[in-house]
């Protein structure tokens, strides 16, 4: 059973302008980090993450859940995990701070992270493995689908998962060849355009097929500029995907979008307010046959719901350190199913825990394999960091999540 619970601020300054963006200056990567001891010696380590400020106000919160967990058995536990998600995420005082968003749901991320993270080391597989071999009925308990009812109830959930059991197999050969990654560190906004250059022809020499750059300036000019640029070396064969940040309004991003047509982007992501489902729905129309992809900073499962219910998103970047975990990460990943758009996650994790759900989302889900976002500025502090070679993750092999991190190592 559980006896201990640890948490824990841990914050990375970054350097020379990695991970600037549009709206983020001057991040400092950030994990509100939730380690649960069981008395078989073993720890659990899930985080979410954050940009710094605030970060302790998570670590608070997530003492509070982690603590309701002591005393527990993890198999136990994770036997209706559904349940007790519901009941922490609706906590009568917690719920007033969100409901199901902010501080308090970051909070949830990180001690549901830690739990599944403890439940694959318990079972001795990496976190990939105990999910693609859990029957449905198993994953469907681990889900809270409340406020999904009209969408997504447990049964359809069940007969989802358990349409494509007769093919994983077949999706299973990633497993030999590896996950596709894409390079998210090629444009970060404050880089220069030569460094921009320079990072372009970099991922191309490091086996990438896909890359992203930051956009979202006061000058719209050297938006259409820099892309350009990306575009001019890495060819009309590789996929360059652009990134916002929230920067733009509706208009702006209709006018933007519109002039940036001619490069062919991938995707434009997150082009305004990640609030405002009718904005984005207007946007889709405006610059057809663009895509927009969005998520990585929509805060649950019902926000998703009304994005897929809209049509706007032709990706979905849910995010596992961001919404409530890897429970809520997986419902959404089944609603996006249902409605056939790609999850592409956003990996406020370094794609440490996402290059385990990715395999789940293929394999076990039915989802495309399209590929995984690489940051690579935090890859030393991971005890097991995730191996990206010629453009692919390689899967990993040590059992659980691969979130342990070096400086937490008993």
């Amino acid at each position: 059973m559980i006896t201990k619970v640890k948490i824990s601020d841990i914050r990375y300054p970054l350097e020379g302008n990695a991970g600037s963006d549009a709206i983020h200056r001057d991040p400092i990567y950030s994990y509100a980090v939730t380690q649960l001891r069981d008395d078989s010696g073993i720890t659990g380590t899930g985080f979410a993450f954050t940009l710094g400020e605030g970060n302790n106000l998570v670590c608070k919160a997530a003492e509070y859940y982690a603590q309701s967990l002591v005393g527990k058995d993890i198999e136990v536990t994770m036997a209706n995990f559904g349940g007790l998600f519901k009941k922490l995420s609706n906590d009568q005082q917690f719920r007033w701070l969100g409901p199901h968003k902010g501080v308090v749901h970051l909070a949830l991320a990180s001690v549901t992270n830690a739990c599944y993270d403890l439940w694959a080391k318990k079972r001795g597989v990496p976190l990939w493995k105990l999910l693609i071999d859990l029957a449905p009925e198993q994953i469907v308990n681990t889900l809270d689908l409340s406020y999904l009812e009209e969408e997504l109830t447990h049964s359809q959930a069940i007969e989802m998962l358990t349409g494509q059991q007769s093919t994983k197999a077949n999706r299973s050969q990633i497993l030999d060849k590896g996950y596709p990654g894409y390079d998210t560190s090629i444009g970060w906004f404050n880089y220069s355009d030569e460094l921009v250059r320079e990072n372009c022809k970099k991922a191309l020499a490091e086996g990438f097929t896909a890359m992203k750059l930051k956009v979202g300036s006061i000058d719209p000019e050297r938006d259409i500029r820099r892309a350009h640029i990306v575009r001019e070396v890495a060819g009309d064969d590789v996929k360059v995907m652009l990134d916002a940040n929230q920067q733009w309004n509706l208009p702006q991003a209709i006018d933007i979008c519109t002039k940036l047509k001619n490069m062919n982007p991938y995707w434009v992501e997150e082009p305004t307010h990640p609030d405002d489902v009718n904005a984005h729905a207007k946007l889709a129309q405006a610059i057809a046959p663009v895509k927009l992809a969005l998520g990585e900073h929509v805060p649950n499962k019902i926000i998703f719901k009304n994005y897929l219910q809209s049509g706007s998103s032709s990706f979905m970047q849910v995010d596992a350190v961001r919404v409530g975990g890897v429970s809520e990460f997986i419902t959404i990943s089944l609603l996006c199913k249902k409605y056939g758009v790609p999850v592409v996650p956003h990996v406020g994790d370094m794609g440490q825990l996402h290059q385990h759900l990715v395999l789940f989302n293929h394999i076990a889900v039915g989802h495309e394999a399209l590929f995984l976002e690489h940051i690579p500025h935090l890859q030393k502090h991971f005890l097991n960091p995730a191996q990206i070679i010629n453009g692919v993750y390689k899967t990993p092999q040590e059992a659980g999540s691969s979130c342990d991190l070096i400086i937490l190592k008993d």
